[in-house]
Formats: C-alpha cells, structure tokens, sequence
C-alpha cells in the first residue's frame, strides 16, 4: 500500500479525552477514530492489525476442534427471558422494540443464542461434543467508557461455546481453551496471567480471566508469591484472623463530635480502626417471580477492612447495587456517620463473617455526635445474612498458604466460563444418551476482544516516539521510505521498483511514496510502528544499498540491493522465533 493513497492521517497531538497510551497512539497513528462515547470505527490500518489477531483466534480455536459460525446481532427478548438475563442485567444491556412491537435485544453475548441453537438441532450423545465459535459484534452500554478501546459499548469478539454430554467432557475443554488462550497472548506477544474470576452475568461453576498487568487496569488481583495463588479482587478470599477473645462489656453511648469516618472515629476515641463496625449503605434491585424490587441494605464490616460489592451482589443474588443516598438512609431510622444496625428494624442486614468474631466494637448511635462502644453481635442486634462481604488487601494472608498476599492492577483479555447446565436447564437443551435417557447438554463459554487486545499490545510495545508492534499483528511487516524523490527522479524510479519486488517476493509494505520532508516521514514511521523500516535516499543509492532499520532496535545499516530481500526476510524469520518461543504449556490453575 502506497501511503499516499492510504486513507489515514497521522496527528502530532493527541485528542484531550485520550488519558491512555494506546489510546493516544492508536488515534495519533490513524488506526482508530471516535464517533461517540465508547464507539470507535476502526481505520485500514487498524483493520488489518486487527485482521492478524482474528486470524490467531481462528488459527488457535480450529487447533482444538471449533468450527466457525455467525450468530446475529439482534436477538429476540424472548429467549433472555427464558434465562431469566432480561431481567437480571440492568441498563448495560441494549433493549428495543421491532415495528410489530416485540422486544430485542442487542447482543451482549451469545449463550442464548447458542442454547436455542442447541435445542434445535442436538438430539443424540453422537453430535457431542461440539465446539463452536463466532467472531462478531456485541453492545454493552457501559456507563463509563474510557481508555480507547480498553473500554468500550461496542465491540468485536471471539467467543465461543462448547457442548458436551458430561462434565468430564467439559472440564477438557475448558483445559483445552485454558491452554489456547495462553498461546493466543503469547502469539500476539502479550504477557498475561489467569486468575480465578467471579461468573457474574454468565452463570455457572467456574470461571477464569485473563489478565495483562498494568497500572491503567480496573480490575484489582490478588497474587500470592509464595504458593501461586491468584484470583480477581472480587471474588479473592484471605485468612482472616479472629482478634483475641474478650468478655462482652456493657454497651455505652459517648460523645463523638465530628467523627463521620473511621480514621476519624478511631483518632478521637484513641483506638485502631480494627475496634470499630463500619455501616456501609446500599440499595439493591432483586429479581424476583418476573419482577424486581429495590432492598435497602445495612452492610457492616470491620473498620479496618472495605466492603467487596461482588461479594455482596452475590450474597444477596442481586441484579444490580447502588449506594444509598442520604434521604434513603434517613427513612430507616439511621444517621449517616454515626449510624448502626442497633435499634433499627425493618432493615436488611448483612455483616461480614469476621464481625460475630469480634467483640466491643464501636458503632453509630443513629444520633448526631455520637457513637456506641462495646457493640457486640449477637447481644445487640442480628444480622439477616452472615458471609465474607470484605475485599482482600495488601499484605492480607493467603487463603491456602497464609503467606502474605499483593495487590496488582490489570486488564481483563479474556475470559472461559463453566456454565455447566444453566442455559441448559433454563431453555430445554437435552439429548438422548446411550441409554435412551434424557439428559442436559452441559456448557461451556470462551470470550476475548478483538479490540481490547490490540490497545493492550499498544499499551505493552511502545516507546515515546510511537507503536512497536509485534511482528506477527503488524499491520504491514516493511515500511519503505523515500527521500528526495522531488529533487532526483532516479530515487522514485528505485524506491518504485524495491517496492514492486518486495511485493512480488511476498512482503507486505507499507510504501511511503508522499512528498514529505525526511523528518516528518520518519516520524510517521516510528508513529506507526512497523517492525522493519528501510530508507532509499541518494546516499542510500550511491551505497547501491538502503538503509535498514527494525523499529525496535536504534542501530542502521545500509544493506545492498541485492541482499535485502534474504535480510527482510532473516530479520522476519527471527522477529517471528522471538514470539513463537514464548508459546509454551501452561499449567492448569483449577
């Protein structure tokens, strides 16, 4: 491609919303375009960047016995209703109406789609197992998109779904896309770890994540050095170490003027956070019989220790949470900054599991100024629900080995989901076995974003001046650059015929043909980021060589005419051994 006929335009600057680095450079670099919050239409460059990661997925996925399809985009409400989802995800999901009425959806994921599929067409123990997969368009309507492609409302994805006649059946599959999303990071040259996740929206027995660390990521993982343990934030348990034992003293209200938070409750009374309940507020929307209802929540945890709203979505099996506002707190007879479940009533309680173990801890009075001390459950007031409600941190013990754990940030690339019989059970997908009886097809659900990846190999391969992209997602592999075609037509006439060579030796170049400074040219290219440049100029000819250059390297050296395909091609070889000796066995993390 010649990139004077490319449609693309590079831009010195950054936009102002582009807070991230593969924000900034996919846009600078014209591989990406914003129409609106969270939608991107993807440029030719970044199509083919994104066409060599599709590839791999394909390429990985039919290694392991998938086969292709196209799910729609649009599905009817029905089959979520079926699931029970229609109810149960909130305003992310896109729902419509046709012109006859009915309710649609916009396509979040494809387990229902699967599953009618499923019902459809599977009668027998004989067309199991299958795998199937798709690479398409989904619409999460997030409500805070952000970091480029990193975050996003709409997207392509690879996600596919195995069936299967038993569970042993499922647990090979799952190990085998355990396995194949490792070699698809690997091939694509990004280093990821997987930890234990939470099934969320999916349903089922188990789940993992794929997870590129990164200070720009959301998600919060919790890592074990000593005996490998690792698992997303919001599901991570810990050790918890009940404090010594005391007797219950008498209950007590004292003055406490200005002491709305913990550190400030524990600064005035003198005393560690640990001696203190914190009252967290919360209100949330439970389905229930093809309804919903909004549960004001009273949450109490340590005062040393954060509430982990997973946990508590979990705990409470709801749709969505949100923390109360104060005219909601006071309606329940409770008093922000100082309030406790002491006294109140009609109110749904939950404390965390570590909270019965602790004894004479100070909490609100429900009254301005004041708080109660020697609070003890049991005694002074119940709770609806017992669990682990807390959020693991820093410095916490291991759940297995109790060496202390660390926190480290990331992004979620992928994600392999048990579903098990969920979809199964919801929607009839049942088969005959051997035996003549009927049994459920048991589940299992694979996904990772095409685009998300892409901004991730950004976000690891740069440098100040542009993208370094692995050689095997590259857009192009040769970037050809002419200098001083304006003043010295035999420099066109050269850099015109390497560039038919190349092409006919099967290279894909990026020809850059314009009538631009040498400056402006070479910045494009380091901009851009492909691996391998090379530079005919009239010194570059009077050599009767180029001058080579890999966009990860700062050495040049010029290389004759004659030698220069069998050194693109060396140099290409060697790139792509780089990558492929990082595609080893991985193993399983059950």
């Amino acid at each position: 491609m010649r990139l004077s006929q490319l449609f693309n335009l590079t831009l010195r600057e950054a936009p102002a919303e582009a807070e991230v680095t593969s924000h900034q450079f996919l846009v600078r670099a014209g591989f990406i375009r914003q129409l609106a919050a969270g939608i991107f239409t993807i440029m030719p460059l970044g199509r083919r960047t994104l066409d060599k990661i599709e590839n791999i997925l394909r390429e990985e996925m039919n290694a392991i016995g998938g086969q292709e399809m196209t799910m729609p985009v649009v599905h009817p409400a029905d089959i979520w209703k079926e699931t029970q989802r229609w109810y149960q995800i909130g305003s992310e999901m896109g729902r419509f109406k046709d012109k006859n009425n009915r309710d649609m959806v916009l396509a979040m994921t494809h387990e229902e789609v699967v599953a009618d599929l499923v019902r459809k067409d599977i009668r027998s123990y004989r067309q199991l197992p299958r795998l199937i997969y798709h690479i398409q368009t989904k619409w999460r309507d997030d409500p805070r998109p952000r970091a480029g492609l990193i975050r996003v409302r709409e997207f392509t994805m690879k996600d596919s779904y195995s069936l299967d006649a038993d569970w042993e059946g499922l647990d090979r599959q799952y190990r085998n896309h355990y396995q194949a999303y490792f070699n698809i990071f690997h091939r694509c040259d990004l280093p990821v770890i997987a930890v234990k996740s939470d099934v969320g929206m999916m349903g089922g027995r188990m789940a993992h994540e794929y997870m590129y660390l990164t200070p720009i990521g959301e998600d919060t993982l919790i890592l074990c050095a000593n005996c490998g343990y690792s698992a997303n934030r919001q599901i991570a348990l810990s050790k918890k170490t009940p404090p010594p034992p005391e007797a219950p003293l008498p209950i007590e209200k004292v003055s406490t003027p200005n002491a709305k938070t913990i550190e400030a409750l524990a600064d005035f009374l003198k005393i560690p956070k640990s001696k203190t309940a914190k009252a967290v507020f919360m209100v949330a929307t439970i389905p229930a019989e093809n309804e919903e209802k909004e549960v004001f929540v009273f949450a109490v945890v340590r005062g040393d220790m954060e509430l982990n709203e997973t946990k508590l979505v979990n705990t409470l099996k709801a749709k969505e949470l949100r923390p109360a506002t104060e005219e909601e707190i006071i309606a329940v007879g409770a008093v922000p900054g100082y309030a406790s479940p002491v006294g109140l009533k009609d109110t749904l309680v939950v404390v965390d599991d570590l909270i019965p173990q602790s004894p004479n801890l100070v909490a609100g009075a429900n009254q301005e100024g004041y708080h109660l001390i020697n609070t003890n459950y049991g005694r002074d007031y119940q709770a609806n629900i017992i669990a682990d409600i807390t959020a693991v941190q820093d410095g916490d013990a291991c759940i297995h080995c109790g060496h202390p754990v660390r926190t480290v940030r990331g992004v979620e690339v992928g994600n392999i989901f048990k579903l098990g019989t969920r979809y199964s059970d919801a929607m009839g997908c049942t088969f005959l076995d051997k035996d003549g009886v009927e049994k459920p097809v048991i589940m299992g659900s694979y996904g990772i974003g095409s685009g998300r990846l892409m901004a991730c190999i950004v976000e690891e391969h740069h440098d100040d001046n542009g993208i370094i992209w692995p050689i095997t997602v590259a857009p192009y592999q040769v970037h050809l650059v002419s200098l001083g075609t304006q003043t010295n037509p035999q420099i066109q006439l050269a850099a015109d015929k390497l560039y038919d060579q190349l092409i006919e030796n099967g290279f894909e170049v990026l020809y850059d043909d314009r009538e631009e400074s040498p400056g402006v040219k070479f910045m494009d290219a380091d901009l851009i980021g492909i691996p391998i440049r090379i530079t005919i100029s009239e010194r570059s000819l009077q050599k009767d060589s180029v001058e080579f250059k890999r966009r990860d390297q700062l050495e040049k050296r010029f290389v004759n005419l004659t030698e220069i395909h069998e050194t693109i091609r060396t140099e290409i070889k060697i790139l792509t051994d780089q990558i492929l000796a990082k595609v080893v066995e991985v193993p399983f993390e059950g």
